[in-house]
């Protein structure tokens, strides 16, 4: 007889929010749903504290006393490329979304937020931390002109190094690595990948596609082309690279 599977680890959240009622409710939810959050009431405090412990998953406010959820972030990805990083933010503008994802995020949640649907996106990126395939993905292995992309490892290797992918741009190159030289409209990106296609997901696929590109500037056979209000086509010449 096979023994029981053993249970599954809590995952660990660190939680940085300088508000204490709303620190304290979100706190209090979430851990009752079964999660080990370190609460931090300011950035410099959340540092430490990634620097002291591992995490699986970090959800940052924008305002933080001492150190500013966007520099908090940028230091983060430093650290560690792959974990995911949420924002919890009363700044709703779509500049402040694209200033966030800029810095590595993954995700961008305005205040005021529904616990519900902050789980379901929390419970999105855990599952594809732990080992779960992303959306459309690539062969394991797969080679894009003088790139090997391992969308499992959230990986991209050429000659002049490993670059770390987030898992929302190892989602997004694997999309476009499963169909090379096949136009992939922006709605249909937006729809697979962000469960929407309004005006500021539309902004921050423009990050990541400028984001991607960053990664991929080692080869010039390989290239993100935009076909103008229509989408983007990943292009892998057979020519020597430049």
């Amino acid at each position: 007889m096979l023994p029981p599977p053993a249970p599954k680890a809590p995952a660990r959240i660190l939680y940085a929010e300088d508000d204490p009622n709303l620190g304290f409710v979100t706190r209090d939810n979430l851990e009752r749903r079964g999660y080990l959050l370190t609460h931090c009431p300011d950035g410099t405090a959340a540092l430490a504290a990634f620097r002291r412990e591992p995490f699986d998953l970090c959800l940052l406010d924008v305002m933080l006393p001492g150190l500013d959820g966007f520099a908090l972030a940028r230091c983060i990805r430093e650290l560690n490329p792959q974990v995911p990083i949420l924002f919890l933010s009363a700044r709703a503008l779509g500049e402040d979304r694209i200033a966030g994802l800029r810095t590595g995020a993954d995700d961008y949640i305005t205040k005021p937020f529904s616990l519900e649907e902050l789980v379901l996106r929390m419970e999105v990126f855990l599952k594809r931390a732990a080992g779960a395939a992303p959306a459309a993905p690539a062969s394991p292995g797969s080679t894009l002109g003088s790139f090997a992309f391992d969308p499992h490892n959230l990986t991209l290797r050429h000659a002049a190094g490993t670059a770390r992918l987030t898992q929302k741009e190892a989602q997004l190159l694997a999309l476009f690595a499963q169909r090379p030289g096949q136009l992939l409209k922006r709605e249909d990106i937006l729809r697979q990948l962000w469960g929407d296609d309004d005006y500021f997901m539309g902004r921050s696929l423009d990050v990541f596609i400028s984001r991607l590109r960053k990664h991929l500037r080692h080869d010039a056979r390989v290239q993100l082309r935009n076909v103008n209000r229509v989408g983007f086509v990943l292009e892998v010449s057979d020519n020597p690279a430049a």
